[in-house]
């Protein structure tokens, strides 16, 4: 079998099952799994798969964008372990920014009592934590997205451009080493890139499945991020492609 009508198989596959795994394809196909995880490397390049550990995910460049309620349940352990793994990074005290998310809203409920000032724009987080008595809670204005309960527009990046916290933790849609971070919406792009300037220190938190995905707007490069957190499931050769952009990474 010629590699390109291998690799075609693959993705056929792929888009069948919804994954291929590298040891199931090489004695499927009667080669090396270092063969097989070549074709994936080849057809990752192609914009037609997507590595994760032990073997690929079919992909389209960009995906519909989830409401919160549904992303909340989407890999929940990683997003747990996660936010366990930022709280190493929450300060004993000054100000952090909390930017609207499922897997930043896993460290909200982890949140320390702490005396410290926590911004957010994310009105399920800003909900969660008015109730702690050392914590001074504000939520950022603005117009409310409905899908993802997010403060965003002018109100929102008026507060933005005054601030300077200590530490800006970041969710996102998409994370490549060449693209950068990006999501779905303009506004909430714009918002997050925003967040991303008032902080001194900036923490991604993103699972494995949001590597390699690219959404419709960029609002950062990946060397503008000081600390990417994911999880175990993202592979030796992205997490160096990502590393080697500037940021340190850190597998939970």
């Amino acid at each position: 079998m010629y590699a390109e009508e291998r690799r075609r198989l693959i993705v056929e596959q792929a888009r069948l099952a919804g994954r291929v795994e590298v040891i199931a394809l090489a004695e499927e196909l009667e080669v090396t799994p270092e063969t097989v995880r070549r074709d994936l490397t080849d057809l990752e390049r192609r914009g037609l798969l997507r590595r994760v550990h032990g073997g690929a995910l079919p992909i389209d460049r960009a995906t519909a964008e989830p409401a919160l309620d549904d992303k909340a349940t989407v890999m929940l352990a990683e997003k747990r372990r996660i936010a366990k793994a930022a709280l190493e990074v929450v300060p004993d005290a000054g100000s952090v920014l909390l930017d609207a998310g499922s897997t930043t809203g896993e460290l909200a409920t982890l949140f320390p009592d702490r005396e410290l000032t926590v911004l957010t724009n994310g009105l399920p987080i800003a909900t969660s934590l008015a109730a702690r008595s050392e914590l001074d809670v504000h939520l950022i204005g603005g117009r409310v997205r409905g899908r993802t309960m997010a403060t965003v527009d002018g109100w929102a990046l008026q507060a933005l451009a005054d601030l300077q916290v200590d530490v800006a933790f970041i969710a996102t849609n998409g994370l490549s080493a060449t693209r950068g971070l990006s999501t779905h919406d303009p506004a909430e792009a714009q918002v997050k890139a925003a967040m991303l300037q008032a902080a001194r220190e900036t923490v991604l938190l993103a699972d494995s499945s949001k590597v390699g995905a690219e959404q419709l707007i960029r609002y950062a490069t990946v060397e503008r991020v000081d600390l990417i957190i994911t999880d175990s499931g993202l592979d030796d050769e992205r997490a160096e492609e990502l590393t080697a952009a500037g940021p340190r990474v850190v597998r939970a």
